[in-house]
Parts: structure tokens; sequence; C-alpha cells
């Protein structure tokens, strides 16, 4: 199974994801703080689970000194509920939010989602107009230039794009794109598509199409 890192500053928080994962067969660690988590330690975790609100350190700025030196999945698990701090901490590159409190099956559903997206393999370009998608590099290109996307970003680009012209609401785009349905499924979907069409202003370009009260689709 995976090796998941758990960086929470409330050692009861540690003690329940630990009971709670390693029951799922999964291998994990705790940290109280994010400084025991060097780069190169964090390369060997298949998934971090990042608490927010921490002393020296918080999550967000954790998080923003180690997004391009590490390529696991990154989790928030936080009380804050705020729209800015959704918008801050997915623009920095974490992949989805588990808001406390928390069960133990959501808990295990989300990490099992996220680390079941890991694993799917493609092996082809699908091109789309002017954009292409790397399913093989899990890149995508408007003519031949690279557009920057978090994993999370690539993969809502990705399932959109594979069904071109099909409208998605948000919930189904979050259980297709992350296997589970939960809290936070419209919020999380929100806001990667603000940041995706963000991404996208320097293409001239505006694929993903909002249909008002069904949700989005990418346009053909």
């Amino acid at each position: 199974m995976a090796t998941i890192f758990a960086i929470d500053d409330d050692e009861k928080i540690l003690a329940f994801i630990k009971t709670a994962l390693l029951r799922e067969g999964h291998q994990v660690e705790t940290f109280t703080s994010t400084k025991a988590v060097t780069a190169e330690k964090a390369k060997f975790a298949d998934l971090i689970l990042l608490d927010v609100m921490m002393p020296e350190e918080d999550g967000f700025e954790y998080c923003q000194r180690m997004r391009n030196l590490v390529d696991c999945p990154i989790l928030f698990v936080t009380a804050k509920t705020g729209e800015s701090a959704l918008i801050h901490g997915l623009g920095i590159g974490g992949d989805d939010y588990i808001r406390k409190p928390f069960s133990v099956s959501e808990l295990r559903a989300r990490v099992s989602a996220h680390l079941r997206r890991e694993s799917r393999g493609h092996t082809h370009v699908l091109r789309i107009g002017n954009f292409s998608l790397d399913l093989a590099g899990k890149k995508l290109f408007h003519d031949s230039a690279e557009i920057s996307l978090t994993k999370s970003e690539y993969l809502i680009c990705a399932h959109l794009l594979e069904a071109a012209g099909q409208v998605f609401s948000k919930v189904q785009l979050y259980e297709a794109v992350f296997g589970y349905a939960g809290s936070s499924d419209d919020s999380v979907i929100v806001e990667h598509i603000k940041n995706i069409r963000a991404k996208l202003k320097d293409c001239q370009e505006d694929p993903i199409e909002t249909v008002w009260g069904i949700g989005y689709r990418w346009r053909k």
C-alpha cells in the first residue's frame, strides 16, 4: 500500500489519522512540525496530509515551499473554511481539503481517491482545437506551449477534454476526478476552475464554459 505522511501539531489528530489509515494497510509516518519533513524525506511519501494552522511554519507556507520539490498529492487538513483560504491553498498547489472535524470513513475515502488517481495510466495524446493533452506525460499544451497546471487542475482539464461538449455538474466532476463525493466538492471544483481559467488567459481562449445552474463543459 501507500506511504502517507501526516503533519499536524495536534498529537491526538495524528493518532486518529494513523490508526484509521494503518487499518487500510498503509504505512503512516506522523510529524508535529514541518521542519522534520525535509524535501529529501518528503520524496518518499505517496501522499501528504498537512494541517494548515501550525506554529513556526503553517501548512500553506510549507506547501508553497515544497510543491515544486515533491510530486505527491497534498491534502490540507484544516478547520479553516473561508473562501479566501480555499483559493489560496489550491492556488499554491494543494490538491484538496479535508475539513475538521472529519470521520474515519471520509478520511479513508479521500485518501484512497487521491492515491487511486495517481495510478491511472494513459499512453496517448488527445487534441481538441489548439489544445493537446499528453495523457502519458500528464501535460496540457496550447499549440506547442505547455500550460503549467497542478495535478488536480490537469485532471479536471483531462476529464473535460476527454468528454468535450458534455456538461458535468460540480459534484459529478469531483467524483469523476477524485472518486469521492464529500462536503467540499462544490467549493474545491469551483476554485480549481477559477485557477485554470486564470492560467488559460495567456492563450486568448476560454475553452471551459459555465452552463449556469448545471456545471461546466469543454467547448468542442
